[in-house]
């Protein structure tokens, strides 16, 4: 049986080898019957990474670098990984090892024993990260609950372990623009869960600024739901029942007692908010006709320049060793 640990690397020069001495040593400790195989995914870094990364495929015939040809993001790195690896059982993981490692035998024999075809890996305390990103991760779950057809699982992230066949589903989805936590989700199939807490970084930053972070958002909740789409049917129903009621109000006010004309300060108020609101619905619409103009290129989601790995000894090699 294969297992495959697949990891998109983008500027882990620091972390590179924290990560192959923690995993190596716990998996042949605590899995000897299973082979290994190390998917390691350069998403175009610009440190040193994929030196360490090709030097540690050159020592270790397990280790398979994925060069892309240039950075496409975490998301594409993590599928061209998916795309890449031949195991059982592939379990994706971050490099910087806050999803800890020694979790992963029991993700193990809950596919081996249980046949679970999904082990998902939540986080039972997010205590090492900021206010702000615990609230907002808190606010992004609760909104994907009422807002999605296939609600993301809370506290999940790419951690997790997926069957063979759950891998070729994942793998056979033609989507370009991929939000992959809602497609672990959204393809089903039978799952366990197995909490952990989440630790520091091993080395290095955080590649997430802010931004980032809330385009992010912003994809997974166009992805998986057209409600932002259906929202504004009922906001602009609602403004016009409450328009006409207005209406309504001045010519009965004006029909009993006469009313003077109304001033210019609360008929701005007026343009500017139905303005405003105009502007967001047409935002949001070209939030997702721009979705839909990047599908119809069909451009690949990746690029790999090169694959490294250590190749098997031919039959010339194998008598120089015999002679020597």
């Amino acid at each position: 049986m294969l297992l495959s640990i697949v990891t998109p690397f983008y500027n882990e020069e620091e972390a590179i080898d924290a990560f192959f001495s923690r995993l190596t040593g716990l998996l042949e400790r605590t899995l000897p019957a299973y082979e290994l195989e190390f998917v390691c995914v350069d998403d175009g870094s610009r440190d040193r990474t994929l030196a360490i990364l090709k030097a540690h495929a050159e020592r270790d015939g397990r280790v398979r670098v994925v060069e892309l040809a240039r950075n496409f993001g975490k998301e594409a790195a993590l599928t061209a990984g998916l795309s890449v690896a031949r195991g059982d059982a592939v379990i994706p993981i971050d490099a910087d090892l806050q999803d800890p490692p020694e979790i992963i035998p029991e993700m193990v024999r809950l596919w081996a024993e249980e046949g679970y075809d999904v082990v998902e890996a939540r986080r039972a305390d997010r205590s090492s990260d900021t206010w702000l990103k615990r609230r907002s991760a808190e606010w992004f779950y609760k909104l994907s609950k009422i807002i999605a057809e296939t609600p993301i699982p809370e506290n999940t992230g790419d951690f997790r372990l997926m069957s063979r066949r759950v891998v070729d589903v994942v793998n056979m989805l033609p989507e370009r623009q991929r939000f992959m936590k809602g497609i672990f989700a959204w393809v089903g199939f039978r799952r366990a869960r197995v909490e952990f807490v989440r630790e520091q970084r091993v080395a290095g930053s955080t590649k997430w600024n802010k931004w980032r972070l809330w385009n992010f958002a912003l994809e997974g909740i166009t992805s998986f739901s057209t409600w932002p789409l259906r929202v504004w049917t009922y906001v602009g129903a609602l403004i016009a029942g409450l328009a006409f009621l207005y209406g309504l109000i001045l010519v009965v006010s004006t029909l009993i007692g006469g009313r003077s004309v109304p001033g210019y300060a609360s008929l701005m108020s007026a343009i500017l908010f139905m303005g405003g609101v105009q502007l967001v619905g047409i935002g949001i619409l070209g939030e997702y006709l721009g979705r839909t103009y990047l599908e119809t290129k069909q451009r690949p989601v990746f690029i790999i320049r090169e694959i490294h790995e250590r190749q098997a000894p031919g039959p010339d090699e194998d008598r120089a060793r015999e002679q020597a």
